[in-house]
């Protein structure tokens, strides 16, 4: 039990640390047009809180639940190199699933910001898992 608490709090703690990214990329006016949280809300009635508690959850509960169930387990070398893979797992998910399904097709490529949708996207994601992975690592 204590493996997906722990789990959890790194998901938590990797989550604070991509809202911040997220928010400082919106405060710069860096691809406005790539606004996850919008993106998710317009799924869920359209109010920003709801895009805001989809991001809680997938990065809490989805990650925070999968690291210790699956990436931590696998013999991929390092913590953060397991994190790196399960970030860019996520974001393969995130490119080939959910963009299409938020209308901006593979990888965003409908968005004006092109293809620095999957660029920055991708640093995000390695980023997140790499400080989910360590935390984790920590606890």
């Amino acid at each position: 039990m204590k493996t997906y608490t722990n789990g959890l709090l790194a998901g938590l703690v990797a989550t604070l640390v991509l809202s911040v990214l997220m928010i400082i990329k919106a405060k710069m006016g860096m691809m406005p047009d790539v606004n996850v949280i919008a993106m998710l809300a317009s799924k869920m009635g359209g109010k920003p809180v709801m895009g805001w508690l989809a991001h809680f959850m997938i990065g809490v509960v989805g990650y925070g639940l999968i690291y210790p169930a699956l990436f931590n387990k696998l013999s991929l070398g390092s913590t953060m190199f397991r994190g790196a893979a399960m970030g860019f797992t996520g974001w393969v998910v995130m490119m080939v699933v959910a963009m299409p399904m938020m209308g901006v097709g593979m990888f965003g490529l409908k968005l004006a910001s092109g293809i620095m949708v999957p660029i920055i996207t991708l640093v995000l994601h390695l980023i997140f898992g790499v400080v989910l992975s360590t935390v984790y690592r920590k606890l």
